[in-house]
Formats: C-alpha cells, sequence, structure tokens
C-alpha cells in the first residue's frame, strides 16, 4: 500500500476510529454536543486571554457598542 503524502493529524486518526462505531443517533448528538462545547469553551478562553492581555473592560465594550458606524 502506498503512504500517504500527508500524513493523518492525531485527530483524523481518532475520528477514524471513530468511524468503525457504529453510535445510535442518541451517542451521535450527545458526541456533537461534546464537541460543540468543547470548541466553544476554547473560543471563550482565548477571547479572554485577549481581553486581559488588551486591558479590555465592560466600558470599552460599551463604547466600541455605542459608537456611531455612519
Amino acid at each position: 500500500m502506498d503512504k500517504l503524502k500527508t500524513p493523518l493529524s492525531n485527530v483524523q486518526i481518532e475520528l477514524l476510529k471513530l468511524y468503525s462505531t457504529d453510535l445510535s443517533d442518541d451517542d451521535l448528538s450527545e458526541l456533537k454536543e461534546l464537541l460543540s462545547r468543547f470548541y466553544a469553551q476554547k473560543a471563550i478562553r482565548h477571547a479572554d486571554q485577549e481581553w486581559d492581555a488588551k486591558n479590555l473592560s465592560n466600558v470599552v465594550m460599551e463604547e466600541w457598542l455605542n459608537d456611531d458606524q455612519t
């Protein structure tokens, strides 16, 4: 068998392992929710880091929201 020119990432390998499992509709929904939560939490952590790094505050956010964009 020919070797892949681009090796699979660790997540691709794990997902391929999942493909061999016949999940019920409920389990599939639960897995989708788990992945959604994982990426949402990751995005929130990144946003929090940016917030802190740029010394943002609720006052700044209110100013941005109320800027006249005309």
